[in-house]
């Protein structure tokens, strides 16, 4: 079972997702992911909505990528703890208050 996104980077100029369920980041230009998001059932708009609202509080944020998934909250908390792992913290504008387990990705 894959666990990083495998979708390439997008600029926001080619945002074409719809009203849909899922998770999302945003990134700079250099790649650097600033925001992980998700999309869930209150989610005005789906991904659409809540990536565009995400890239107006981040000046920096220029490109996306997405993915569609009804398991949004699970597969949110996955990739924050990917990130994590990763980095060895959260992306400076991600404002997660729960608790995250631990992930070793190989």
């Amino acid at each position: 079972m894959r666990t990083r996104f495998d979708k390439p980077l997008r600029p926001l100029t080619e945002l074409d997702a719809q009203g849909h369920l899922g998770v999302f980041e945003l990134a700079d230009e250099n790649g650097q992911v600033l925001f992980i998001g998700y999309a869930g059932g209150k989610s005005l708009f789906g991904l659409k909505g809540e990536i565009q609202a995400a890239s107006k509080r981040l000046s920096a944020a220029t490109h996306f990528r997405y993915e569609i998934n009804t398991a949004y909250w699970t597969r949110y908390q996955e990739l924050l703890m990917l990130h994590k792992a990763d980095h060895g913290e959260l992306p400076a504008a991600v404002e997660f208050t729960g608790k995250l387990g631990r992930l070793s990705p190989g």
